[in-house]
């Protein structure tokens, strides 16, 4: 894939010409791309100590070298002379420098782009007010999702956006909003003091990179209560784990306060995975999602704190956009997007996605006594 010796600039250059989503630099092996969700190592002798330590030296800053003495550990963006631009991770394993590199493509891609389904364009359009929040694990396309949303919402409404970064991916053009974009470590130290002066800047629309910590958080729950929307990620697998996660960051006496803000203020939760396409599909990875809507029944089961109740109401609703995981697979599976075999990989439940496949039923069941029964 590269000839020649290797530099972090013709790395970079190479995640275009390949469509690389993602670029690994590690000790002890050759630089790794992901491409279409599969990894595959560049053809090249592995990376010496030295070579790892220092490859990365000429996109980073004496400020953000400094940082990562001191802390092991440094995020920041990266944009070359022809327009990319890249997430940069850079942190200390085993005494060595190791890096984990996104390309953000420049052009923040629409829904029909993303093959998301139609109640994300909904929720971007008539939410004007409370939480909606994006997750998922690493590398499932969450911070792409929300770049379209609120770039949606910019198109649609004339409103003053704040989002608050680590560190800030897709560059948003004004249209009909106004937007300010503050990244962590270069326009404010850190999410708690941002979100503690964000609501003193007249927002209307408030974007939050990651909810990690606690002051975050509810800040975000008592800004999207008093009127503002609050769009913000989470990392966690689905929208079951998303309460859990968002209660842990609270004392035991404070979460009966805290469920009864987020039936106040909760909107949506998206959850999604990227799922690796078909080759007859028309992209190399498409999105299974979690939609879950904060209608009546939602919000009296969060604040009675029966979050166990919830994939049932995610399954037995019809037309409002709520959808289950497997929901989504069984529908990527019967438009050919993904196959059989790559859908059960992922499935929470695999007979449940069985009985839901029509026209494959037996197919599905048939796999899934293979997978119970390993020869």
């Amino acid at each position: 894939m590269i000839k020649g010796s290797i530099t972090i600039q013709r790395l970079l250059g190479a995640m275009g010409r390949l469509d690389a989503s993602d670029l690994h630099i590690k000790v002890g092996i050759p630089p790794v791309f992901r491409i279409n969700g599969v990894l595959k190592a560049v053809d090249a002798e592995p990376l010496s100590e030295d070579e790892a330590d220092h490859l990365l030296d000429p996109i980073i800053s004496p400020a953000l070298q400094a940082r990562y003495e001191k802390t092991g550990a440094i995020d920041f963006a990266h944009h070359t002379p022809d327009g990319e631009r890249f997430r940069v991770n850079v942190f200390r394993s085993g005494n060595h420098t190791h890096a984990a590199i996104r390309r953000v493509k420049a052009e923040i891609p629409d829904f029909e782009q993303l093959h998301l389904p139609p109640v994300y364009r909904e929720i971007a359009e008539k939410t004007n007010e409370g939480l909606v929040i994006v997750c998922g694990v690493t590398g499932s396309g969450k911070s792409t999702t929300l770049a379209a949303m609120i770039d949606h919402v910019n198109a649609l409404r004339g409103v003053n956006i704040i989002t608050i970064e680590d560190p800030v991916e897709y560059r948003f053009v004004p249209k009909q909003a106004i937007i300010s974009q503050r990244e962590i470590g270069i326009d404010v130290p850190d999410f708690p003091t941002a979100m503690r002066s964000v609501v003193r800047q007249d927002p209307d629309v408030i974007f939050i990179g990651e909810m990690r910590d606690h002051e975050t958080i509810l800040a975000a729950i008592q800004a999207a209560e008093t009127g503002h929307l609050v769009f913000a990620t989470l990392h966690t697998a689905d929208t079951m784990q998303s309460f859990g996660r968002l209660l842990e960051f609270f004392p035991q006496e404070e979460r009966g306060f805290v469920r009864s803000s987020l039936a106040n203020s909760l909107r949506a939760i998206c959850a999604q995975r990227l799922l690796p396409a078909l080759e007859t599909y028309e992209t190399g990875v498409v999105p299974a999602t979690e939609v879950l809507l904060a209608n009546a029944v939602v919000r009296d089961k969060i604040r009675d704190g029966e979050d166990e109740d919830l994939p049932a109401v995610i399954a037995g609703s019809t037309g409002e956009g709520m959808h289950s995981f497997t929901g989504s697979l069984a529908h990527l599976v019967e438009i050919e997007a993904v196959d059989l075999q790559t859908a059960m990989g992922y499935a929470p439940n695999r007979e449940a996605l069985a009985s839901r496949l029509k026209g494959v039923e037996v197919k599905a069941q048939t796999l899934v006594s293979r997978i119970k029964s390993p020869r």
